[in-house]
Formats: C-alpha cells, sequence, structure tokens
C-alpha cells in the first residue's frame, strides 16, 4: 500500500461524518458515528480501507463502506463484491453503502458496477478531481484543508490555493505543532498526484519565513526606533518653539529614554525656555 493511500484513508476517516454528507449526499446525524473493525481473514490478509456505523436522520443505523483507489484498477468491481461479502458476514444486521473515492492523478477509468449473466452489483463512485476544492477549504479543519489539494480548482491560481492551504494549516494547528507537520508532510505526499511540486515548495518558502516580530532582538530594535521617532519628533516641537537647539541639549535628547521624552513633551506647553523643559 503507497504512502498516498495510507495518507487518504486516514484523513478520510475524521471526515466520515462531512463527507457522507456533502460529498455523498447521505442524510445521516452527523453526531451518530462509530468505527467498524474491517479485518477479515482468508488465504491472504486484507482489510475494507473504512466501515464506519451510521445513522440517517430520524432514521436506522447503517454501515458506510469506503473505498480510496490511487490507480485505475479493472478488478475494483469484483474487490467491492468481495469486501461487501465480508462486511455483511461479520454485521450481518446492518445494511451496507458502498463507495468508491478516487484520488489517482490519471483520467478516472473504473467502472462503479459489475455486470454479469446472473449478477449486478453497483456502488457510489466519486473522482476526487471532479469536486471543486471550494466545498473542502469552507470545512475549515485542517484534514479538509490537507483533503482538497486533491480537487478541481476551477481555474484559481493552483500557487494561491497552495500557498491558502498552507497558510490556513499554520493557522488552526499554531498550537500543536506536532500535528501541523503531519498535516504538511500528508499535504506533500498528496500533492504528487496533482503536479503539484514546485507550488508545494513556494508555499513551504511562505510557512517557513520566520515571524521577526517575535525575535527579541527584532523587538528591541522596534523599540528603540520608535523611542527614535518620538526624539525627532519632539526636537521638532522644541525647534519650533525656542529656535535651532544647542548641540548638547540636541545630544541629550538623543540619548533620552522613552518616558523622558514624555515627561519633556508634557513641559513644552507651558515652559517658556529649554532650561523649563529640562529641569
Amino acid at each position: 500500500m503507497g504512502d498516498k493511500d495510507i495518507v487518504s484513508k486516514e484523513i478520510v476517516g475524521k471526515l466520515t461524518a462531512h463527507l457522507a454528507i456533502y460529498l455523498l449526499k447521505l442524510s445521516i446525524d452527523p453526531d451518530f458515528q462509530e468505527t467498524m473493525g474491517t479485518e477479515h481473514q482468508r488465504v491472504e490478509d486484507r482489510r475494507a480501507d473504512l466501515v464506519v456505523k451510521l445513522r440517517e436522520r430520524g432514521g436506522e443505523p447503517f454501515l458506510l463502506h469506503i473505498e480510496i483507489q490511487n490507480n485505475n484498477d479493472p478488478k475494483m468491481p469484483v474487490r467491492m463484491m468481495r469486501y461487501l461479502t465480508d462486511v455483511l458476514l461479520a454485521y450481518p444486521e446492518f445494511p451496507v453503502r458502498q463507495y468508491l473515492i478516487y484520488i489517482g492523478a490519471e483520467k478516472l477509468t473504473m467502472p462503479n458496477k459489475f455486470e454479469g449473466p446472473d449478477t449486478h452489483h453497483q456502488y457510489g463512485l466519486i473522482d476526487m478531481r471532479a469536486v471543486d476544492c471550494q466545498y473542502l477549504l469552507e470545512k475549515d479543519t485542517p484534514e479538509a484543508l490537507v483533503l482538497s489539494i486533491l480537487c478541481d480548482f476551477k481555474g484559481r491560481d493552483p500557487q494561491e490555493v497552495v500557498n491558502y492551504i498552507y497558510t490556513r494549516l499554520q493557522e488552526l494547528l499554531k498550537d500543536d505543532i506536532k500535528r501541523l507537520r503531519e498535516c504538511i508532510d500528508m499535504l506533500q505526499i498528496l500533492s504528487v498526484n496533482r503536479d503539484l511540486d514546485e507550488q508545494i515548495e513556494e508555499a513551504k518558502k511562505v510557512l517557513t519565513q520566520i515571524d521577526m516580530t517575535r525575535i527579541p532582538t527584532y523587538r528591541i530594535g522596534m523599540e528603540k526606533g520608535m523611542e527614535k521617532g518620538k526624539a525627532e519628533f519632539f526636537s521638532t516641537l522644541l525647534s519650533q518653539k525656542f529656535g535651532t537647539l544647542p548641540p548638547l541639549v540636541a545630544q541629550r535628547i538623543d540619548n533620552a529614554h522613552s518616558e523622558e521624552l514624555v515627561m519633556w513633551g508634557e513641559r513644552i506647553l507651558t515652559a517658556k525656555s529649554l532650561d523649563e523643559v529640562f529641569s
């Protein structure tokens, strides 16, 4: 199993309720969700990607089975039938709804049904490349933002979309660096399917730009700059009231702290001489 499959299944697992409501158009109770065991032993060890127990609004529980596929597998309809029988045997008390979500780079060519002489099986098929990325961007959750990289940008500038995803992830997860790194790793893996390597690298530069305002030396510099501005303004006021300032006075102003400048500034209003300002 490739990295993209593993990552996508993890993300989809966290987004199940949202996907069921908005992407799969299922009317469910978003607060009712239970992940079911999916490992079934035969000759080989295999498991369905995601089986979740959901409930329709005002209705009965059912099982939602989702498979994530990164390539066009002509045997997928048969695999979906096999997964279905495994799930039904494990949980015979629940009806099952199946969906295949395709995240591959190539054009989707897989069918969504199996047709035999006496057998018919059909399941839902979602091509992520045909989904408007705006839907997932509006969910404004880390998982939805990561998954949106697979969607249709609908003519938007790819760099702008990728930059937005990166910066928004940073804003949402600024207090959880570990999770932020995980999401960035997921994003980088999934982006390969959309040929967004250059945009990802550029966005990483934006993400890793140092916030200079948080660096102590920068803050000290800013404070000194503000004091210098106050000093220049104070000197201008003095010059307008008392004429050209003597060199010693100008030097004293340049070396003054912010508190001194404020105190002297208050005295300008009533002072009749420079001595009264600095006394």
